[in-house]
């Protein structure tokens, strides 16, 4: 049975963006019809920060060891995963999801995983590591394609 049959949803996401799909055209020719679009502008962490990261002292004479800093960043985008996971599974309980991929950037594919509510979870036909949003709506269907035959 192909992965990326009619009627299949595709989840398309980075820590930036989101694209909520269903595949409307064939497993050879998929068109991917779009549901949802969710977006955030993530602010890189220098533009957050103004301090240097933290020193505390160690026991000993004259001794401090430095604290990392916090990556807004990152924490930024898995809260969007997690927002997009949300979306997904509300999105879930209106339309009928019999299949779904997942096509996500490595760490936000954890965040996913882990938010995605286990009945959806079962119907997760594929999970790719791969940023996709950058390419034009017309040619998600064909990318996502080429990823699934690789498989």
């Amino acid at each position: 049975m192909a992965l990326l049959a009619k009627g299949t949803w595709v989840l398309l996401a980075d820590g930036e963006k989101a694209l909520i799909c269903e595949n409307t055209g064939t497993p050879r020719a998929p068109r991917l019809r779009l549901h949802a679009k969710m977006a955030q502008e993530v602010i890189a962490n220098r533009d957050q920060v103004t301090d240097r990261p933290g020193r505390m002292p160690d026991p000993g004479h004259n001794q401090r060891s430095a604290m990392e800093a916090t990556d807004h960043a990152r924490i930024s985008k898995e809260q969007f995963a997690a927002d997009v996971a949300e979306r997904l599974n509300r999105l879930a309980g209106k339309v009928d999801i019999d299949r779904l991929v997942v096509v996500a950037a490595p760490q936000i594919l954890s965040v996913l995983r882990d938010r995605i509510d286990p009945d959806l979870r079962a119907r997760v036909m594929a999970e790719l590591p791969k940023t996709l949003t950058q390419h034009p709506l017309s040619q998600l269907g064909g990318k996502v394609a080429e990823l699934i035959d690789r498989l």
